[in-house]
């Protein structure tokens, strides 16, 4: 096979065919700069069994592509990062719905990152790497796709930028579309007036994604679709949907299915379904020839088209609603006595428990990977979906892809919220049910913990999830939808924000692409619907009762530079024996001068900081001449060690202020936690002298 060279006009990216990787089906080596991906594609020989694509995406990042070992004990690349899953999640999520309903053989993308400029945007270019290897391969794919990300610096919206402007900007948004359809899009956007992002600032951002991506697609369609192999012959599906039973449930069970759709919740809709089917083939099979699966196939579609044509018509949803009215809201704060921030948030059959806990540096997450050297994340979102919360009886095992992608979102959505950015804040969201859109009720729970645990922010955010019915012309935006219309809808569509502006968007496209018009319908529904829950949630704040007694406390100070030193102490024994006194945790940053206290409790800290001040010469607690009473803590041969109230450390009562008589020793007038009275008399380079009072 000869190799072949595409270089695009007006575009950095670069690839190259038949040059490796060429046992697999299709693959491109692709270079960006100093950014190189291999993207291959295979695939099995047989069809499998089952009404599912068997589609797989892995996106690995190779240590060696920036000169450095793998972090860990085992130098060698081993489990996924994050950022590996999400990439990988985002590619499948965009490719996945514009595979032949009927293609069955299990497929695999590999993206491999094999030199990386530390410039580059390794999900665009992964996205693209991906979508150009399926291109050429030989699976019957002849889709262009393209993905491109927009920025905004100082009001300015910037396409495709480097990741030094990527962290300036307060406007992530990333977009995979083909030619001028959208068919994925993740946000992040800013909570402030300053550079908060409305809707029709993120309609103009879209609108230059989409032309870009119109752009890219063109050219891939040009200069390398024409080298695609010849794609396989699907073999034919069979078909399980029958016209003749359609026919006859519409007939015979239209009122019954009508009943099961719009009179039960989520579980029982099911069950009825499938008892409803198995009622249908028993009193049918002696007269007709229908197998149990094509019956259930059948029906499940005469249910979903049912579903459809009574919102599109009627203006009705299965479960009462009209389009724009979102399911009954419940919020309970603070449920949990111990943690330090607890919200129940319900809506309709969708329940979220999420319980913020606040922390010290040490407890910050570490971050590893190509784009970033080793870094302290302060704000991390956990997000765990349990199988009973839809009725299954599974067990629970590692964080999957689906609870990884949700979590990451409710964190976008959250972050720029968050006022003191070195908090370290952890919440975690608990789906206790679901019934659509947990992700956007662990949203408005994780702002209500927030507040719950006594921390600012810039004000409460919400997050809906929407959903469209289209057939032709005819169209449809639902509001706050439930599983079945996300199941049999056209599109998953969440939005998270304040009343002004959005902070996080996911979109999902099931229709192969959407008009502009449409979503931006959307997104001012959504917002109609945002503000319904926010009023809410407002409600809900006020009554909130934060738990201080519980609540960790941190003292952040400064000190002069040659000070660090005398708060460390020799070997390191000064700053253990204050950790130990006050049982807190210190963090010393000698590049800032600045001294960190963390400590689950508050008097503790505060005694702490008084202490360092003291020892440090900095504040002194005690006057001169001031009378106290302490404890003794230890005897020693010339005299006694007294600890202070207050916090303020130890004080040393000289023997010869109780005996003159050398023959008698320490012991003999004082024993290890004792009472005594004693004047301050003299400090002494931090340390206190002490008289006794008779």
């Amino acid at each position: 096979m000869q190799e072949i060279n595409v270089t695009l006009k007006d575009f950095q990216e670069k690839y190259q065919l038949n040059y490796v990787a060429r046992q697999a089906s299709g693959s491109v080596f692709y270079q960006n700069g100093g950014t190189v991906i291999l993207a291959s594609v295979a695939i099995d020989d047989k069809d499998v069994e089952g009404d599912f694509l068997p589609l797989s995406v892995q996106y690995i990042e190779k240590a060696y592509a920036v000169g450095k070992f793998p972090s860990g004990f085992i130098k060698r690349e081993g489990k996924p990062g994050e950022f590996e899953v999400l990439t990988s999640r985002i590619i499948d999520r965009t490719l996945r719905p514009l595979f032949p309903k009927n293609y069955k053989r299990s497929t695999h993308i590999s993206i491999f990152v094999l030199s990386y400029d530390k410039k580059s945007d390794l999900q665009v270019c992964a996205l693209n790497a991906a979508a150009n290897a399926l291109l050429v391969s030989e699976v019957p794919f002849s889709i262009p796709v393209a993905a491109t990300r927009i920025a905004r610096i100082n009001q300015e919206f910037i396409i495709n930028p480097n990741i030094e402007e990527l962290i300036q900007s307060k406007m992530d948004l990333y977009i995979s579309g083909s030619f001028e359809d959208l068919l994925m899009i993740e946000m992040k956007g800013a909570s402030t007036q300053e550079d908060g992002i409305d809707e029709e600032l993120l309609l103009e951002a879209i609108e230059l994604a989409r032309e870009n991506n119109n752009k890219l697609c063109k050219q891939y369609q040009e200069k390398i679709q024409p080298y695609k192999k010849n794609m396989l012959i699907l073999s034919e599906e069979k078909d399980l949907f029958i016209t003749e039973i359609y026919n006859f449930i519409q007939k015979n069970y239209h009122e019954k299915v009508k009943k099961i759709l719009n009179q039960m919740s989520k579980s029982e809709r099911n069950t009825q379904l499938d008892s409803l089917g198995a009622e249908i083939f028993e009193n049918s099979k002696e007269e007709k020839s229908w197998e149990l699966e094509q019956v259930q196939t059948t029906l499940s579609q005469y249910k979903k088209n049912i579903m459809r044509q009574q919102v599109l018509e009627e203006g009705i949803r299965a479960d009462g609603r009209n389009t724009k009215e979102v399911r009954s809201i419940s919020i309970e704060t603070n449920i949990l006595p111990y943690a330090h921030g607890s919200v129940l948030f319900t809506r309709g059959q969708t329940q979220s428990l999420v319980v913020a806990t606040l922390g010290s540096e040490n407890d910050a997450q570490g971050r590893d990977g190509l784009s970033l050297s080793i870094q302290k994340e302060c704000f991390t979102f956990h997000y765990n979906f349990p199988g009973f919360s839809v009725g299954e009886a599974s067990m629970i095992g590692s964080v999957g892809r689906r609870e990884l992608g949700h979590g990451n979102l409710a964190k976008k959505a959250l972050e720029d919220s968050i006022m003191d950015k070195t908090r370290v804040l952890r919440l975690v969201s608990e789906i206790l049910e679901s019934n659509g859109s947990s992700s956007m009720a662990s949203v408005c729970g994780g702002s209500l913990a927030m507040c719950a645990c006594g921390l600012e922010n810039t004000g409460l955010v919400a997050g809906v999830a929407m959903g469209l019915i289209k057939e032709g012309e005819k169209y449809a935006i639902l509001t706050d939808i439930m599983g079945l219309e996300d199941h049999d809808g056209d599109m998953d569509f969440k939005v998270a924000g304040n009343k002004d502006y959005i902070t996080a968007m996911q979109m999902d496209i099931k229709l192969g692409g959407i008009e502009l018009k449409i979503l931006k319908e959307a997104l001012y529904q959504a917002k109609e619907a945002r503000i319904h829950i926010l009023d809410i949630m407002e409600d809900a704040k006020r009554k909130i009762k934060i738990n201080n007694s519980i609540l960790p406390k941190i003292e952040v100070f400064k000190v002069p530079a040659n000070k660090i030193i005398d708060i460390i102490g020799a070997g390191g024994k000064t700053i253990k024996e204050i950790i130990e006194k006050f049982n807190i945790s210190i963090d010393l940053d000698r590049e800032k001068n600045e001294v960190k206290i963390y400590s689950t409790n508050a008097v503790n800290a505060s005694e702490a900081k008084n202490y360092i001040l003291c020892l440090i010469g900095e504040q002194q607690i005690y006057q001169e001449n001031e009378e106290i009473e302490g404890i003794v803590k230890k005897v020693v041969d010339f005299g006694i060690f007294v600890s202070l109230p207050r916090g303020g450390g130890d004080g040393l009562l000289h023997i010869s202020k109780f005996t003159q008589n050398k023959s008698e020793k320490s012991s003999d007038y004082f024993k290890e936690g004792q009472s005594v009275k004693c004047r301050i008399i003299g400090f002494n380079k931090g340390k206190i002298d002490l008289d006794i009072i008779k």
